[in-house]
């Protein structure tokens, strides 16, 4: 398989797209707290984006956004449902880790979904280790917070 990851902004079309098929599901398992959790989603503020790519094909997505003085948070990941387990995604958050590394962080951090029961064993299998709920997601019984030292 032939997977290629891109750097590119939250202006990429491809990256656009898989953004509305992300929504589209995270709208079906946040259920009533999908509007919660989407006033934290604006791309617009996302710099630095990672496309990916399998044969020429937009497949997964991801972006790291500035968290403090030495963390980044990891936002918008995303691979299309038949992509899963193929290794995009973990090709995807290296190239997320390589570039915060890149730009001096030393930490990345997360919030998912404990009803994304896939991407919280992905995170888990990926090094991160669950850290209390930050910021918006305190008390928030639905979230899952992790971090990894990059």
């Amino acid at each position: 398989m032939n997977i290629k990851t891109t750097r590119t902004n939250s202006k990429n079309k491809d990256f656009i797209n898989l953004v509305r098929e992300l929504d589209a599901y995270l709208k079906i398992t946040d259920e009533e707290e999908h509007d919660f959790y989407n006033q934290f989603n604006n791309i617009d503020v996302l710099k630095e984006v990672v496309v990916t790519y399998v044969s020429g094909i937009a497949v997964g997505c991801g972006a790291i956004k500035k968290f403090d003085n030495s963390a980044v948070e990891v936002k918008r990941m995303f691979v299309l449902k038949e992509n899963r387990g193929t290794g995009v995604a973990q090709k995807l958050l290296y190239e997320l880790e390589s570039w915060a590394t890149e730009l001096g962080h030393t930490k990345c951090v997360l919030e998912t979904g404990i009803r994304q029961i896939r991407a919280v064993a992905f995170y888990k299998k990926s090094s991160y280790k669950i850290t209390p709920n930050y910021g918006q997601y305190s008390g928030m019984e639905n979230s899952i917070c992790f971090e990894k030292e990059i």
